[in-house]
């Protein structure tokens, strides 16, 4: 496969998860602002940092509102990170690897991006968030559904997930590190009703509460939350799910190509992480520390797997 096609395939499907995660955001920011009205500026300042979009967003606006953070994140023109964006970049791989794609991907794709465009073209108003977050992940999942449903299992669907999942682990890496770090007014709120509530919040922001609910129960300890959403690998947008199926994806390339490469050592040594890894030490050390080096670390194998595929272009 030439290295611009994989490249295009891995980007393609960074973008359109890059969607989904960004909508799941800013309902999560709706709804923790919702526990804190009067710290409601705060709340949203916190999820422009998660998007690493709030010195672009500080540029262009005077003061952080809900209000303008979401439109921001989903719309401005000014911000190449938003919704809109991201499907127009999605888009635009899409036809430059298109002979790649089954017809079903295409149209999902092209489908996607008409939709979004149309409903993002003004500005969303409050009442109409719920329903418009709700098209964007909806849209995301018919592409990945056409994927899974369509494509051969070959190389080319291997760079594809390989970009899914890469972006999908950064997102839920960030979304637990704004919660702890960034949402939580001090270290004395921890366990607190609020705190309870916000971990909560995380857990629906994945779509992860019935699941949760159906291997713990009714509690709703951090420790038990975080452990879920890092450690178990049964959790599809939890960080070892992700890296479970970043190293199969790499194997199954090794074994296309004849080659091992130093992406996958590096994919391995995570996976190993992650399963030697107790939510314990995670907090002795400190979840903070814990998911930057993860982002680091995540963010770096995305590098490798794009220099050490352009060998094949």
């Amino acid at each position: 496969m030439l290295g611009k096609t994989a490249g295009g395939l891995t980007w393609l499907f960074r973008y359109m998860e890059r969607c989904e995660n960004l909508a799941r955001l800013v309902e999560t920011g709706q709804r923790i602002a919702l526990t804190r009205p009067d710290r409601a500026e705060s709340e949203w300042a916190g999820v422009l940092k998660t998007a690493w979009a709030k010195p672009g967003f500080d540029a262009h606006n005077d003061a952080v509102t809900g209000e303008a953070a979401v439109d921001w994140l989903l719309r401005s023109p000014d911000n190449p990170s938003s919704v809109l964006s991201c499907v127009e970049n999605a888009r635009m791989n899409a036809r430059l690897v298109r002979t790649a794609l089954t017809r079903e991907v295409w149209e999902a794709v092209n489908e996607c991006w008409m939709t979004l465009r149309r409903e993002l073209q003004r500005k969303v108003a409050p009442r109409d968030l719920p329903r418009v977050l709700g098209v964007i992940r909806q849209r995301s999942a018919f592409v990945r559904g056409s994927l899974t449903g369509t494509m051969l299992r070959n190389d080319i669907y291997n760079f594809a997930r390989l970009g899914t999942f890469l972006e999908r682990a950064d997102a839920t890496a960030r979304l637990l590190d704004v919660k702890y770090y960034v949402l939580l007014p001090s270290a004395a709120g921890v366990g607190s009703t609020l705190d309870n509530a916000q971990w909560e919040m995380i857990l629906r922001s994945v779509s992860a509460e019935g699941a949760f609910r159906m291997i713990h129960g009714r509690t709703r300890r951090p420790a038990a939350i975080a452990r879920f959403l890092i450690l178990d690998g049964r959790q599809p947008r939890g960080l070892s799910f992700c890296y479970s199926k970043i190293g199969s994806n790499l194997n199954h390339l090794e074994r296309d190509y004849g080659a091992r490469l130093p992406s996958h050592d590096m994919a391995d040594a995570m996976c190993g992480d992650l399963e030697r890894a107790t939510i314990e030490d995670i907090f002795d050390t400190g979840l903070h520390e814990f998911l930057q080096d993860f982002l680091k670390r995540n963010a770096e194998l995305g590098s490798q797997i794009e220099r050490d595929y352009r060998f094949f272009a």
